[in-house]
C-alpha cells in the first residue's frame, strides 16, 4: 500500500517523539508504512506529490494561525507556510486529509479564515463530545459512542462552519470539534491519538506556554488521569483503514 505522509508541527522533541509513536500505536501504522516529516527542522521536499501518498495526517502544536505575524516565531511561521502549501490541492482534489488540532486551524484558515482567539478556547483536559446527526453516518465515527471524552487543550478555534464542511461532532463549550470537508477532508480539534500517559508528557512540556498557570500542572495530570478517554483513537484507526486500500 501507499505510505501515510505524517507532517509534525512540535518543535520539543520529546513531545514530538511521543505523538509520532502515539499516532501509529492508535492508527494500527507500521514505521514502514509512513513518511514522517518534522516541519519544525526540515522542509517539506520539492518534489512531493500527493499521489505517491495513501493521505496525509497532520499533528498539533503549539503555534496558532490566528496569531499576527510579528507575534510568531521564525519556526511557528515557516511551519505555518508549509502546511498551508498543501491546503490548495488538498481541498481542491478533495485528498483524504486528517488534521489533529492544529490541522483544523489550518483547514478552517485555509476555507474562511474563519479561526480566531474570539469563542471557544478550551482549557487543558477532557471535552463532553456528542456526535452530531451527520456524524454518525460517517465512516470516521464508526463505532464511536454517541457521546465520548477527548483530550483538548486550545486557544483558538473555528468561528463558523465554512462552505462545504459538514459538521460531525460537538461539544458545549467548542462547537466545532470535529468536521468534514467534500468527503475526505478531516480535521479535529480535539486530540485523537492523546491518552492520559501522553498528555502528562504535554502538560509537563508546555506548562509554560500560556495553556495554564504552572502551578496547575499537577492537578491537570490528575484531572486526566481520571478520565475516560479511549473512543477518539479509533477515528485514527478508521482513517488508515478507509484510505490504506
Amino acid at each position: 500500500m501507499k505510505p501515510f505522509l505524517i507532517l509534525q508541527l512540535r518543535p520539543e522533541t520529546e513531545a514530538s517523539d511521543d505523538e509520532f509513536a502515539a499516532i501509529l500505536r492508535k492508527s494500527d501504522l507500521a514505521a514502514e508504512n509512513v513518511h514522517r516529516i518534522r516541519l519544525d527542522c526540515e522542509a517539506l521536499p520539492e518534489d512531493l506529490a500527493l499521489d505517491d501518498y495513501a493521505g496525509v495526517i497532520v499533528g498539533g502544536g503549539p503555534g496558532c494561525v490566528s496569531d499576527a505575524p510579528e507575534d510568531k516565531s521564525d519556526v511557528e511561521a515557516r511551519i505555518e507556510t508549509a502546511v498551508l502549501s498543501l491546503m490548495p490541492e488538498i481541498t481542491k482534489r478533495d485528498f483524504p486529509f486528517l488534521g489533529c488540532c492544529y490541522g483544523i486551524g489550518i483547514l478552517g484558515h485555509h476555507l474562511a479564515r474563519a479561526v480566531s482567539k474570539a469563542r471557544f478556547s478550551e482549557d487543558v483536559g477532557a471535552a463532553d463530545c456528542t456526535v452530531t446527526e451527520e456524524g454518525r453516518t460517517d465512516a470516521l465515527l464508526q463505532d464511536i459512542p454517541d457521546r465520548f471524552g477527548a483530550f483538548v487543550g486550545h486557544k483558538e478555534a473555528l468561528q463558523e462552519l465554512p462552505d462545504g464542511c459538514t459538521h460531525l461532532v460537538s461539544s458545549p463549550t467548542c462547537p466545532y470539534q470535529m468536521i468534514r470537508f467534500g468527503q475526505n477532508v478531516y480535521a479535529t480539534q480535539f486530540h485523537p491519538e492523546a491518552d492520559s500517559d501522553g498528555f502528562e508528557l504535554r502538560i509537563n512540556i508546555y506548562k509554560h506556554k500560556g495553556y495554564f498557570p504552572p502551578e496547575e500542572a499537577e492537578t491537570l495530570v490528575a484531572m486526566c488521569r481520571a478520565a475516560d478517554v479511549h473512543a477518539p483513537e479509533s477515528i485514527l484507526r478508521n482513517f488508515v483503514r478507509k484510505y490504506s486500500g
